[in-house]
């Protein structure tokens, strides 16, 4: 003779007001971090690296200091000039009009 043991069945899971507030917490979360992975996937791959530098040609009476302060007005203007000058090879501060100048990227 084989005795059978029978288990009695388990109740459903059943979570309270607090573990109801973790488990949605947890999704907003999930969900968070997947979209800002997106966002950055997104943004890195509209930035074409491949595409020429900005350039521009001098006009009479341009400065280098004017030419920076129009290429980004977010930015430290002598900041700007450095960059400008290291990307061109540039000795000083004059410029010439007519000289085509290669621009940083924004």
């Amino acid at each position: 003779m084989v005795a059978h043991s029978i288990r009695p069945s388990e109740p459903p899971l059943r979570l309270t007001r607090r573990g109801r507030a973790v488990v949605l917490g947890l999704l907003v979360l999930v969900a968070s971090v997947a979209s800002a992975v997106l966002f950055t996937t997104a943004s890195r791959a509209s930035d074409d690296s491949s595409a020429p530098a900005p350039t521009i040609t001098v006009r009479s009476g341009q400065t280098l200091w004017d030419i920076a302060a129009a290429s980004s007005s977010r930015r430290d203007g002598w900041a700007r000039v450095a960059e400008i000058r290291e990307l061109n090879h540039l000795p000083g501060n004059d410029v010439q009009a007519g000289q085509v100048l290669v621009l940083p990227r924004p």
